[in-house]
């Protein structure tokens, strides 16, 4: 979006006085009704499609532009979105031609999380906005670098983690933090993939036909196509992402820090391993615990592929509050508060709190939230610090997992405490002809 754009997209919005998780959805028309967003998708398998679906459910929004590596997606992609919208998109296989297109206003980066961090900042340098799939960035140091172009280039981003933006999350925050539970010393965090099968291996080949994979490998190390490291399961490769720790860890543990108002922990240890399917083609660890302790508290992070787990109601997910008169327990369904009943931390006259539902509309408010900010250039509900921060949290599990050790984190510099291996893990080494961008 131009200097000009913006400045009238602005002038003609009405301010908001405060960040809401009601956006436009709730009240369309009221902001900028007349003012047409252009957005563009790089990335348009699986979640990158999931958002573009939701911006187009939005007043006003038009999508001007697909990006992919793989011609065939993005043939797909480009009908599906023709018929959605009656409106033929232009389509690059090379993201940097998308951010020259003067007309966009917002690129949405739906690529897998290796390539988040060079289409972002190149869109903030082009003056796009930007809503960013989580995990916000690779590394930490990509993430520090995103965070520092954000701030230089004013650009809104909004990151992926979308129960910031459904109302039955916070609300559960607000109780906890009200001192509803009493003292809370534990808090459990947790994501059973009940669905997912072991990977077999497979031998390594071409890629498809219409597949660029020297792009879709782009900064990091050169390989063999293997179909396994592709769509779909490239998640469970270090190479491009953090296994389920960095997929589901970043939703969930950015709540435990919510709910609990302190981000910075003491210390980090992490086990696990491949306890499941040790023989198969995953590097990650299907099943893994790790443990942040706060000196007063601590919070456990739980995971496993497979099962999906009987605890708590049968929740294949959720965080878990457990304090000193109950139990509160939130997931994408709701909350609801178990009370103690025999311990000795329990309450004359506490009682159970039914279970509250959810919107079922977390997505489409976030993409809501994020066009409202597009407008008004207030914060959005996941701004680039909050995506950011749970992203580094997510990943100094990984790290001491990875380490086999307790690592200690240093907030205020950025980097673990006298610890140069630990440190190492911070960074990741970018492949030829890229870079990692200057800011």
């Amino acid at each position: 979006m131009t200097n000009d754009r913006r400045t009238f997209i602005k002038q003609s919005a009405t301010v908001a006085t405060a960040m809401s998780v009601f956006p436009t959805l709730m009240n369309a028309g009221c902001v900028g009704a007349n003012e047409k967003i252009v957005v563009a998708l790089i990335g348009c398998n699986n979640q990158g499609w999931t958002n573009l679906v939701s911006f187009m459910k939005q007043p006003n929004v038009e999508c001007a532009a697909l990006c992919d590596v793989d011609q065939n997606v993005l043939n797909k992609r480009a009908a599906e979105l023709e018929k959605m919208t009656g409106k033929k998109p232009a389509l690059y296989g090379d993201f940097r031609k998308v951010l020259e297109q003067k007309d966009i206003d917002a690129v949405i980066v739906g690529t897998p999380d290796h390539w988040h961090c060079i289409p972002m900042i190149y869109a903030a340098e082009a003056g796009k906005d930007v809503y960013c799939e989580k995990p916000l960035g690779y590394t930490i140091e990509e993430c520090n670098l995103m965070v520092k172009a954000t701030k230089r280039y004013k650009t809104v981003v909004q990151v992926g983690q979308w129960q910031r933006s459904d109302p039955h999350w916070l609300e559960a925050v607000n109780y906890i933090q009200a001192g509803n539970l009493g003292r809370v010393r534990s808090v459990r965090a947790w994501s059973y993939v009940g669905w997912k099968k072991s990977i077999p291996l497979i031998a390594d080949g071409s890629a498809p036909t219409g597949v660029d994979y020297n792009m879709w490998l782009g900064p990091r190390p050169e390989r063999a196509f293997n179909q396994n490291r592709f769509h779909a399961t490239w998640r469970w490769y270090w190479d491009y992402a953090g296994g389920v720790m960095t997929d589901w860890g970043v939703h969930l543990l950015d709540y435990a820090l919510f709910g609990m108002n302190q981000y910075v922990p003491k210390s980090i240890s992490s086990n696990g391993g491949k306890y499941a399917f040790p023989t198969d083609a995953m590097e990650t660890p299907d099943t893994m615990m790790a443990m942040y302790d706060f000196g007063d508290f601590g919070i456990l992070w739980d995971h496993t592929i497979g099962i999906y787990g009987a605890q708590f109601k049968r929740r294949g997910h959720g965080v878990a509050f457990i304090g000193e008169y109950g139990t509160l327990i939130v997931d994408r369904a709701g909350w609801e508060v178990m009370a103690e009943n025999k311990s000795t931390s329990a309450k004359a006259g506490f009682v159970d709190v039914p279970i509250k539902q959810g919107t079922n509309k977390g997505l489409d408010l976030h993409v809501a939230n994020f066009i409202d900010c597009m407008k008004t250039r207030n914060k959005p509900n996941c701004d680039i610090e909050i995506g950011a921060h749970i992203a580094r949290f997510a990943q100094m599990g990984n790290i001491a997992f990875r380490l086999g050790r307790k690592i200690v984190w240093d907030g205020e510099k950025q980097e673990f405490l006298n610890d140069p291996e630990a440190n190492a893990l911070t960074k990741a080494e970018y492949r030829a002809p890229w870079s990692l961008p200057k800011v």
